[in-house]
């Protein structure tokens, strides 16, 4: 009785194996797209998304117009201006430009040792930052150049900024896309050589 129960539980799990990821990914898919399809409210399924992507694709193109960018030159002051807007504005705009705009941040994949060989993956942000965090902060210290490097936490949209010394950095020959995933599925998601 106990084999056939053991069995019976190892089918159960090779099954929640197989049908979780498919489960998950379909259901993930379906509220996303339910989600973004309720933006625009239309009696018909899927038509409030079409219109939603027809409208971003449309503006991107007005705003890749010469005449369109001192408008919005214009509106971007104004949010820049605003008390508390401006915080979230710049804090989502410098986010969207680190992942998509034309100044990726997250280009420069990297290790660093953090002694005893042990190394954390990261992307270096910010190069060549004149503070020493050894002196008090003090500005334009002499010695070794600091990096600013963001760490992705696993199976999550979060992260944490360190500065370490360039000289703790290695260089990973590898595309950024492939190491963020990497570190994203926690180690599960192999990395491809940028030559290959």
């Amino acid at each position: 009785m106990k084999v056939q129960f053991r069995r019976l539980f190892a089918y159960f799990v090779n099954g929640l194996l197989l049908l979780a990821p498919v489960g998950l990914t379909v259901y993930v898919t379906f509220t996303l797209f339910n989600w973004l399809d309720g933006w625009i409210v239309t009696p018909v399924p899927g038509l409030g998304l079409l219109i939603l992507v027809s409208g971003i694709t449309a503006f991107g193109y007005v705003g890749s117009m010469f005449l369109f960018r001192p408008l919005w030159g214009l509106v971007e002051s104004l949010l820049q201006k605003a008390p508390l807007i401006n915080l979230v504005y710049n804090s989502l705009k410098d986010l969207v430009d680190a992942f998509v705009g034309d100044k990726k941040k997250f280009n420069k994949a990297v290790l660093v040792d953090l002694g005893n060989g042990c190394f954390k993956p990261g992307f270096v942000t910010a190069e060549s930052l004149a503070i020493d965090p050894m002196l008090d902060g003090s500005i334009g210290a002499e010695g070794d150049v600091w990096v600013a490097v963001y760490f992705p936490h696993s199976y999550n949209f979060s992260g944490n900024v360190f500065v370490v010394r360039r000289s703790q950095t290695r260089s990973v020959d590898a595309p950024s896309a492939d190491f963020m995933k990497f570190i994203v599925s926690g180690g599960v998601m192999p990395i491809k050589s940028a030559h290959e």
